[in-house]
C-alpha cells in the first residue's frame, strides 16, 4: 500500500490532480517497475501523463520519441508550467540553434532534465547515440507508436528504426503509446519494438459523448454553412483532404459570416502557429484544415468535426473525431460521403509499390463500409478495433435515430458461408460476390469459377444486398476478415455453429450513396419553384417592354431558375445568384427580390438553408488582365496570345463579364475587324427582332453565310454590355 500512496501523493505534487483517470494507475505502476509497457488509450483519455509522471518519479531521463516538432513545444511547455525549473523538460530536433542544443546537453549531464522529447530522425544521428550513450536513461517512451505500422494510418518509416537505436544507445524499458490501433496494428509496434511480453493495458474506444452521422455529399459547402450557423461561437474543425480545398472552404465561410481560417502543411509555419493559436484562444470559431492540423492540439471543447472528405482509413476518422468533446461535453461529428471520392483516392495510389497499393485499397474498403452500412456506427467503429459493443441502439449515431428497413437474412447468410467455404476460404468479398451474382469477369474466368454449379446462385440480389450481408455478418462474428491475407474472407467458430443450426437473423439494407450526384457550382438544383420561375418571367417580360430591352438584357434564364431554387431576398443575396452582378443586381434588382420574398410570405416557404450562400469573388487574374488590356485598347487577339488563351476562351471570360453587370467598351477592336453596315445589321437584330441572346438563332436569322459565330458573338458583348449594363 505504501507504493499507492506514493503514487497519489506524487500525482498531487506534480500534477495537482486529486485521482488517476481509466486505467493510469496501473499503467504508471508498471512503468516504476521497469516493465515494457502497452498504452492504447483514445485520444483524450490521458496518454501522456503515463509517461510524465514516472519520469518525474525515476532517476535519470526518460527519452520521449513523438513525430511532431509542434507536439513537442506543446508538451514541454506544460511541463514546464508545472515545474519550477525549465530544465525539466526539453526537446531535440531540427528547429534548435547549436547554443540551444548545447543548453539542452548541459541540463541533461547536470541531472536537471527528467523528460527528453526527440523525432525519431534526430535519434538517429550519430552524434545523438553518442550523446545519449552517456546519460541515465529511465526509460523510453514511443507516442503516436502506430507511426510503426504499414497498417497504422500514419506510417513513418523513421520510426521502425527505433528498436536497433535503442539496442545501441543501451537498454532500458520500453513504454508505446497510440490512440488508433486495431489488433493487426498493435502486434505490428509490439513485434518491431521487440516488446511481445509486454504488459498490455488496453482502455474502452467507446466515446459516448460523440454522435456519428454520414451524409450524401451534395452542395456540400451550403450544407456545412446551414450546420455552422447553429454553432456560433463554438469550436469547430473541418477536414479536407486537399490543401486547395482548404482555403477555398475557409474563404467561403468566411464571405458567409462565419470566423474561419485555413490550416495546412503548404502555409509558412508563422501564419499556421498564428491561424492554430487563433483557434486555441478562440479568436476564430472555425478551422479549415488538412490532416496536418490536430495532432498537438488539446482543445477539450471542439463541438463540431465535419469531414468535408472521407478519410483515408477508419484510423484516421477515428483520431479526426476524436478531437471533438474531450471534455466530456458535446461532440458531433459529420462526414459527408461520395464514392467518387473513394476512386480519386484509389487513383491517387496509383504508382506507388503494389504492397502498399493493397494495403491502402483495404483500408478505403473500411471506410466505404463504414459510410454505406446502415448498422450502428458505434458498433462498426468499435468492431474495427477489436472491441465488442452489446448495446442493441447506442442513440448517437444516424442509424439508430433513423433505422433502415429490415430483410430476414438467414438464407442469405447460409449460401454467403457456404460459398466461402465452397471456395476454401481464398477469396476476398467482390470476388465471393461476384461468383453468387453471376458476374463471369476476367479473374472469375481465371480460376473457372463460372463453370461452377453455384455461379449466379445469389442473383436474386445484387451487389448492395450482398455487401451489406458481408459486412453485417462481419460485426455479427460470422465470418472474420483476414488482414494479414489482404481481407481474404473465413468462417469463424460462430459461423460453422450458424451453418449446422441456421436461425433468423434481421439485418438492415445498406444506404446508397449511388444517387448523389456531386456538387456543382452552377448554383442551381432540380428543385425550381415553377410557379414563381413562370412568375419572374413575367415581370422581366413587363420590364423589358418598360425599358424597350430583350428580357435576355435583364437576366437569362439559368439566373431566373436559380432565383426560383434559393428565393434572394435582398438585393445582397441576389448578388450571389449565378449570372448576377452588383450592376444587374442594383440596376434591374429591387422588383425581383421584392416579387420572391411576397411569394415566399404567401406560400409560407422555408427558404433552402433560409440563405443563400455566398461565393467568393472570382478573383479571376484573367478577367482584371483582360479589362485592363481593354482599357488599353489592346486588340482581342492580342489580349488572348498574351495570356496563352484562344479566341474562343477570351470571348466566353468577356461574355461572362459582361452578363454578370460589368460594362466593357470593345468598340475599338469591332471598328478594326468588321464594317459599319455588318456591325449595325447585328447589333439591331439583338435589339429588335431577337427573342433570345441564343447565337444559333441569331445565325440562321442573319445567314449563316454572310456572319460569322465570331462576330455575332462579339456584337453581342457590346450589345449587353451597353444596354444591360
Amino acid at each position: 500500500m505504501a507504493k499507492q500512496v506514493d503514487l497519489n501523493a506524487s500525482l498531487k505534487e506534480h500534477f495537482g490532480f486529486d485521482t488517476f483517470k481509466g486505467n493510469q494507475e496501473e499503467v504508471i505502476n508498471n512503468v516504476l517497475k521497469g516493465n515494457d509497457t502497452f498504452v492504447l488509450m483514445p485520444t483524450g483519455g490521458g496518454k501522456s501523463l503515463c509517461y510524465q509522471l514516472p519520469a518525474l518519479m525515476l532517476e535519470g531521463t526518460a527519452i520521449v520519441i513523438s513525430p511532431l516538432i509542434a507536439l513537442m513545444k506543446n508538451q514541454v511547455d506544460a511541463m514546464r508550467n508545472f515545474s519550477e525549473d525549465d530544465g525539466i523538460a526539453h526537446f531535440l530536433n531540427s528547429s534548435l540553434t547549436k547554443t540551444a542544443i548545447n543548453k539542452v546537453k548541459e541540463d541533461i549531464l547536470d541531472g536537471k532534465t527528467k523528460l527528453l522529447y526527440v523525432a525519431p530522425e534526430s535519434l538517429t544521428k550519430e552524434e545523438n547515440i553518442e550523446f545519449l550513450k552517456q546519460v541515465k536513461i529511465s526509460f523510453y517512451a514511443v507516442d503516436e507508436a502506430h507511426c510503426i505500422s504499414e497498417w497504422g494510418h500514419d506510417f513513418r518509416p523513421e520510426y521502425r528504426r527505433i528498436r536497433p537505436i535503442i539496442s545501441e544507445i543501451g537498454d532500458s524499458p520500453v513504454i508505446a503509446l497510440t490512440a488508433t490501433a486495431t489488433p493487426k496494428v498493435q502486434h505490428d509496434i509490439q513485434k518491431n519494438l521487440g516488446m511481445l511480453n509486454a504488459m498490455v493495458f488496453k482502455s474502452s474506444f467507446n466515446r459516448p459523448n460523440l454522435y456519428y452521422e454520414v451524409r450524401p455529399k451534395m452542395h456540400t459547402s451550403k450544407e456545412i454553412i446551414k450546420i455552422l450557423k447553429n454553432y456560433t461561437g463554438k469550436s469547430s474543425i473541418i477536414y479536407c483532404l486537399s490543401r486547395k480545398k482548404v482555403e477555398e472552404l475557409a474563404e467561403t465561410l468566411v464571405v458567409n459570416g462565419i470566423k474561419a481560417l485555413p490550416y495546412h502543411a503548404g502555409m509558412d509555419a508563422s501564419t499556421r502557429a498564428k491561424n492554430q493559436d487563433q483557434f486555441l484562444m478562440e479568436e476564430t470559431d472555425v478551422i479549415v484544415a488538412t490532416i496536418a492540423f490536430g495532432m498537438g492540439i488539446d482543445k477539450p471543447d471542439v463541438r463540431l468535426v465535419i469531414h468535408y472528405d472521407i478519410p483515408k482509413s477508419l484510423e484516421g476518422y477515428y483520431q479526426e473525431t476524436g478531437r471533438a468533446g474531450r471534455d466530456g461535453g458535446e461532440g458531433r461529428c459529420i462526414a459527408f460521403y461520395s464514392y467518387k471520392d473513394i476512386q480519386k483516392l484509389e487513383k491517387f495510389m496509383q504508382g506507388k509499390p503494389l504492397a502498399e497499393q493493397e494495403i491502402g485499397k483495404q483500408l478505403l474498403l473500411e471506410t466505404v463500409a463504414y459510410a454505406e452500412s446502415s448498422i450502428c456506427r458505434r458498433k462498426t467503429l468499435l468492431h474495427y478495433f477489436g472491441e465488442k459493443y452489446e448495446v442493441k441502439d447506442c442513440e448517437t449515431c444516424d442509424n439508430c435515430v433513423n433505422p433502415k428497413e429490415e430483410f430476414e437474412a438467414k438464407e442469405s447468410i447460409v449460401k454467403l458461408l457456404n460459398m466461402v467455404q465452397l471456395l476454401k476460404e481464398r477469396f476476398k468479398s467482390d470476388h465471393i460476390i461476384n461468383v453468387l451474382t453471376g458476374n463471369a469477369n476476367t479473374a472469375i474466368k481465371s480460376y473457372k469459377h463460372h463453370e461452377l454449379d453455384v455461379f449466379g446462385s445469389g442473383d436474386e440480389y445484387d451487389d448492395k444486398h450482398w455487401n451489406a450481408v458481408i459486412r453485417q455478418s462481419l460485426v455479427k462474428g460470422l465470418i472474420i476478415k483476414d488482414i494479414e491475407s489482404y481481407g481474404l474472407l473465413r468462417i469463424s467458430k460462430a459461423g460453422h455453429e450458424f451453418l449446422k443450426h441456421p436461425q433468423s437473423v434481421m439485418m438492415t439494407k445498406d444506404h446508397d450513396f449511388d444517387v448523389v450526384e456531386e456538387e456543382t457550382n452552377t448554383g442551381g438544383t432540380a428543385a425550381v419553384d415553377t410557379n414563381l420561375f413562370n412568375m419572374l418571367k413575367d415581370l422581366r417580360k413587363d420590364i423589358s417592354k418598360k425599358l424597350s430591352l430583350p428580357p435576355f438584357v435583364i437576366f437569362q434564364d439559368p439566373s431566373l431558375e436559380a432565383m426560383s431554387t434559393y428565393y434572394p431576398i435582398t438585393i445582397e443575396e441576389l448578388q450571389n445568384i449565378p449570372g448576377v452582378g452588383t450592376g444587374k443586381a442594383s440596376r434591374f434588382g429591387k422588383e425581383f427580390v421584392k416579387l420572391i420574398a411576397k411569394h415566399v410570405e404567401e406560400n409560407e416557404l422555408e427558404r433552402p438553408m433560409d440563405l443563400v450562400v455566398k461565393s467568393v469573388a472570382n478573383k479571376s487574374k484573367n478577367k482584371i488582365a483582360i479589362i485592363q488590356g481593354i482599357d488599353r485598347q489592346m486588340p482581342l487577339d492580342d489580349i488572348a496570345a498574351s495570356k496563352g488563351m484562344e479566341m474562343d476562351e477570351l470571348i466566353k471570360e468577356l461574355e461572362s463579364i459582361v452578363y454578370s453587370g460589368t460594362r466593357v467598351n470593345i468598340d475599338y477592336y469591332i471598328d478594326q475587324v468588321m464594317d459599319e453596315d455588318h456591325r449595325d445589321d447585328i447589333f439591331y437584330y439583338f435589339k429588335e427582332d431577337a427573342e433570345t441572346d441564343d447565337i444559333q438563332a441569331a445565325l440562321e436569322e442573319l445567314g449563316e453565310d454572310q456572319y460569322s459565330e465570331e462576330d455575332v458573338r462579339i456584337v453581342r458583348i457590346k450589345f449587353i454590355s451597353e444596354v444591360g449594363n
